[in-house]
């Protein structure tokens, strides 16, 4: 009999693995192979190497340290995978026998066997945790997670300072294994969007906490000698050394009278040597714009020419440092707090007390740097001492809209352009306005690639796949379907995609056309919101075809959702609920089981923001 997703625990590619290795092996070598694999199970202690699971860790006064090690990594974009999987190559050059496993393959009743846990997770949006660490997190909070004194941990958490529960997942973790009788091996590291030189302390914490606790003395194994990161390995291009790409093509893919407008971005990667898989994106640096750096120097009274040391100790005049290194556009409460002293202004200072939370939301929404400088003057610091709180310009991550296969020399982006106007001024996006307005065919920017093992194509080509974005959304798409195309695969896609209008808005309306003709999509099924009196939306297409898409569901199609969180990823996951419940037979609570199950198989996959 032929092992299958839907009767085994196996993911897709370990059902193809074992299903080619099983028959081949004699009675006797499938006896000691059982023998094996159940001997050390029973004895809760795992096979060895680096295992992708959660395990917890036990306390440095209640049980002697062991050469074991789980590591847990909750990651929505890759990055906190990528991270755990670098301690877990330190810890393993030091002999440790490291369990490394994502929160969603973990068994949360195994807490309690395990003495060391290290997390690495991130925080998605508004102080949720990832998808793949949504049951744990929920586990932990109820009554049902059990008295942890024998484990020791230590807690990365990442973030971006710019939302209000800044690294809330991880805070979550660390708060609630303590409160369960867990003791800290290492303290807490709260990472912002640059995250490397703080997530180098913390591994180097961890790893030289569990050497000292267990030899009397800390491992002298450098951190630096392990990149893991997001760059590819066959690369010397990553976040801290980007590429400089040019322009091939900058494209508006919205029609005339569109409320919208999209760039179709080409760049050249010739010679950068960068791979990258369809589900990945694109690293970009911006830049602020000059208008309103000028505008922000004038406001302050400082000299543009004045030489600024940034944090990497790089001289540069004001001007520059504003225009390519600080982050002058997004405003946040730790922001606020740190430029509060250079102000006599008790209305900054009001503003950031306990009861006026609500009231320094609603300031924080679409105002920036140059709003502050106007509001709350006058100021006392000097330039240098002003930008010295302020942080590094982070990069804009966009969804890589194009197949390495089909273009190996180039990489496509489907840029949405952010323009709105707040509080008396004109905004724009800091990439996106710049894409719209400056950047011209020739201009090199500088990227990297960010891969996401999260929100990838299924690894049988036969697998059906039923794609649903709206928008911008739409981009990792057209990337799945020129890597289909060029492979001549011949499994099932169905896509769902849905903007404004049909005649303005259609983003790639031509190519979707041709692979349809072609085979290479199976179906379609479109969603214009502004063109009928009920507005329609990519959540309504999927009522309408409810049982066709439990039937694709039931036969193993893998399910993707790409774009807004709060709005439209929000509707469709409740959708899918419904379908599930109304054509499964089933009951709300087994509806969810059903998708975290297919969650936890690679079959549901998000890539949102």
């Amino acid at each position: 009999m032929q092992l299958q997703v839907i009767n085994s625990p196996f993911n897709e590619e370990q059902v193809e693995l074992l299903n080619q290795i099983l028959p081949k092996l004699s009675e006797g070598q499938k006896i000691w192979l059982n023998g094996y694999l159940s001997a050390p199970i029973a004895a809760g202690f795992p096979i060895g190497g680096i295992i992708e699971r959660d395990v917890p860790t036990i306390s440095e006064a209640a049980v002697t340290v062991t050469k074991e090690a789980t590591i847990l990594f909750g990651s929505q974009t890759g990055n906190s995978q990528a991270l755990a999987k670098k301690l877990a190559n330190n810890l393993q050059t030091d002999n440790f026998e490291i369990t490394l496993v994502s929160m969603s393959d973990f068994k949360p009743n195994t807490l309690k066997k395990i003495q060391n846990l290290l997390i690495v997770v991130s925080t998605q949006g508004e102080g949720d945790p990832p998808d793949n660490a949504i049951q744990l997190h929920e586990f932990l909070s109820s009554k049902r997670a059990p008295k942890l004194d024998q484990l020791q941990y230590s807690v990365l958490s990442l973030g971006d300072t710019s939302y209000e529960k800044f690294c809330q997942t991880g805070k979550d973790f660390d708060e609630r294994l303590e409160a369960l009788g867990a003791n800290r091996l290492a303290p807490r590291i709260d990472c912002d969007l640059d995250y490397d030189d703080a997530a180098d302390e913390w591994i180097s914490n961890v790893q030289g906490k569990l050497n000292e606790l267990l030899t009397g003395s800390s491992s002298t194994q450098a951190i630096s000698n392990l990149d893991v990161g997001n760059a590819s390995e066959e690369s010397t291009y990553s976040r801290k050394n980007p590429f400089q790409a040019e322009v091939l093509e900058n494209l508006n893919l919205n029609g005339r009278g569109s409320n919208k407008e999209t760039r179709h971005l080409e760049l050249s990667i010739e010679d950068a040597n960068l791979q990258f898989e369809p589900g990945d994106s694109l690293g970009i640096f911006p830049k602020n714009d000059e208008s309103l750096v000028d505008a922000l120097i004038a406001e302050l009274g400082w000299n543009a020419g004045d030489q600024i040391a940034t944090k990497e100790n790089q001289a540069q005049t004001l001007k520059e440092a504003l225009v390519s290194y600080f982050e002058i556009t997004v405003l946040s409460k730790p922001l606020l707090e740190k430029i509060a002293p250079f102000t006599s202004n008790t209305q900054l200072h009001d503003l950031l007390k306990e009861e006026n939370v609500q009231q320094l939301r609603e300031y924080l929404h679409g105002r920036d740097l140059l709003d502050v400088a106007q509001d709350f003057k006058p100021w006392t610091a000097s330039a240098s001492e002003f930008v010295s709180v302020l942080r590094k310009i982070p990069a804009r991550l966009y969804s890589i809209a194009s197949s390495q296969k089909a273009n190996p020399d180039e990489v496509h982006l489907t840029i949405g352009t952010v323009r709105y106007e707040a509080h008396g001024r004109d905004r724009k996006g800091v990439f996106s306005g710049a894409c719209a307005e400056n950047v011209e065919i020739g201009t090199a920017l500088p990227v990297y690639v960010h891969h996401n093992p999260n929100f990838k194509l299924p690894q049988n080509p036969e697998t059906p796949i039923i794609m649903i974005g709206a928008g911008t959304g739409v981009a990792p798409y057209r990337a799945f379907l020129e890597e289909r195309e060029e492979l001549g695969t011949e499994g099932k896609s169905w896509l769902f995609f849905g903007d404004q209008h049909f005649v303005t808005d259609f983003l790639y309306q031509t190519e979707w056309q041709k692979w349809l003709k072609g085979g290479v999509l199976t179906r379609m099924d479109v969603a214009f919101s502004r063109d009928t009196e009920q507005k329609v939306y990519v959540q309504h297409r999927l009522k309408e075809q409810a049982e066709e898409i439990y039937k694709w569901l039931e036969d193993g199609a893998v399910i993707y959702i790409c774009g807004d969180e709060k709005n439209m990823a929000t509707d469709v996951h409740a959708t899918l609920l419904t379908i599930i419940e109304d054509r499964g037979s089933k009951t709300s609570e087994e509806a969810v089981a059903y998708l975290n199950e297919l969650q936890q198989q690679k079959r549901y996959q998000r890539d949102v923001y």
